[in-house]
């Protein structure tokens, strides 16, 4: 058995964003230190009500790996980059993890 390390500070972020925006948005959260790591999943199509309408786009998800502390700035930071008017940008604390991988994780956040 592994060693697994409590929950911590660390988030996971998702987000959708248009695929041809997709690398430059994770580029730019990894450059300015918002996030260790952003995961560019394929391309997918998202169906969803806006204004009372059923909607389709095609969509690429980010998994964001950040800390508590960042987050302000990273939904900051993509609110002014997504081109939606309300992009979807979740959090969710990450439970038991690798510890290394943790310590790895906050090590490269620095907002």
């Amino acid at each position: 058995m592994t060693d697994v390390a409590a929950p911590t500070d660390a988030l996971l972020v998702l987000t959708n964003v248009p695929p041809a925006r997709a690398e430059a948005i994770a580029r730019h959260c990894v450059d300015t230190g918002l996030a260790a790591c952003v995961n560019l999943i394929p391309p997918m199509t998202s169906v969803y009500r806006w204004q009372g309408q059923i909607e389709s786009a095609t969509e690429q998800l980010l998994l964001i790996k950040t800390s508590q502390s960042a987050y302000p700035q990273l939904e900051a930071a993509l609110h002014a980059l997504h081109p939606s008017e309300l992009p979807e940008i979740i959090s969710v604390p990450l439970g038991p993890s690798s510890p290394r991988y943790l310590q790895w994780l906050l090590a490269n956040v620095s907002p």
